[in-house]
């Protein structure tokens, strides 16, 4: 009688680890791929992983111990085959992204979210420059829609300005925007800048593109996915802030206040304007990522 040995079970977890030492052998790094929602291999296993067995992303421990079918270990194995092979962002082959606990639906026509003026929404820190007179909120270069949604959920009493010059964006933005029932408190405007914005302003949020002409070249495959109108900012990234600051006076209200994402053009910004001396706010990245100007500096 020939009796046949089960096959060894394979829990969640070791599949996430197995799947995290393909990305690392496959040579992605931080900069290479991640930083686009996670920032390191195993993060970005966990999540391929667990989307594609239908688990709750945020919530590893409680099923780590839950065996993988062996159809299912293939299916994972697919996938991230898919992420190596095309260098497309998970959040691209997964169509959603998540920032500051909450969830986003993205794809192709707008990068991913991943801008640390959330950090700043999340933790109340843009507080102490709000008033019960803040009642107008634009988030200026929309992309997903994201930071106008996290925006309203941190601020129930505000309405909020979307805009973006992309119309493909604010099709995604749409989604979001409906996705979380924020329809009534979110208006999308499609703009050149601040050029189809009604203003006046008490707070306008901006992640422009701000990516210099020399870091553009040398970004990764995962970066290039992304559309580069939302990215690229010129010769030294200060192209549209250039622009910005020309007329965003006139679209703030007298206590209103500017919170400005430029990465790590820090450099570029303070040579582009060296009369300005604004609020920088530690964040995950650093101290010098995220800038606050008040109406005042900007006039």
């Amino acid at each position: 009688m020939t009796t046949t040995t089960p096959a060894p079970t394979v829990t969640v977890l070791e599949v996430i680890e197995q799947m995290a030492d393909r990305l690392d052998a496959a040579g992605l790094t931080f900069f290479d791929g991640y930083g686009q929602g996670t920032t390191n291999a195993f993060d970005e296993a966990a999540w391929l992983v667990l989307w594609k067995l239908d688990l709750e992303l945020d919530d590893l421990e409680s099923v780590e111990n839950r065996p993988v079918a062996p159809e299912e270990q293939a299916q994972v194995a697919g996938l991230v085959d898919q992420r190596i092979r095309t260098r497309k962002p998970a959040a691209y082959l997964t169509n959603e992204a998540w920032l500051m606990g909450v969830p986003f639906y993205v794809d192709e026509r707008v990068i991913i979210p991943r801008s640390l003026i959330a950090e700043l929404l999340d933790d109340g820190r843009i507080d102490d420059w709000l008033s019960e007179e803040t009642h107008r909120v634009l988030d200026l270069c929309t992309g997903n829609g994201s930071l106008a949604v996290l925006a309203a959920m941190a601020y129930p009493d505000v309405v909020v300005d979307a805009a973006d010059i992309s119309p493909d964006a604010l099709a995604v933005a749409r989604i979001n925007v409906d996705r979380h029932q924020l329809a009534e408190r979110i208006t999308l405007i499609e703009s050149d800048g601040l050029a189809a914005c009604p203003g006046p302003y008490d707070l306008i949020l901006c992640n422009p593109p701000y990516v210099n002409a020399v870091s553009m070249t040398a970004l990764p495959a995962e970066f290039k996915a992304e559309p580069g109108l939302a990215l690229a900012g010129g010769a030294d990234g200060m192209d549209f802030i250039r622009g910005l600051f020309l007329t965003i006076a006139a679209q703030m209200n007298e206590n209103a206040v500017l919170v400005l994402e430029i990465g790590n053009e820090r450099g570029n910004f303070e040579r582009a304007f060296p009369h300005l001396e604004p609020l920088w706010f530690e964040t995950s990245a650093g101290p010098d990522q995220v800038l606050l100007l008040t109406r005042e500096q900007l006039a």
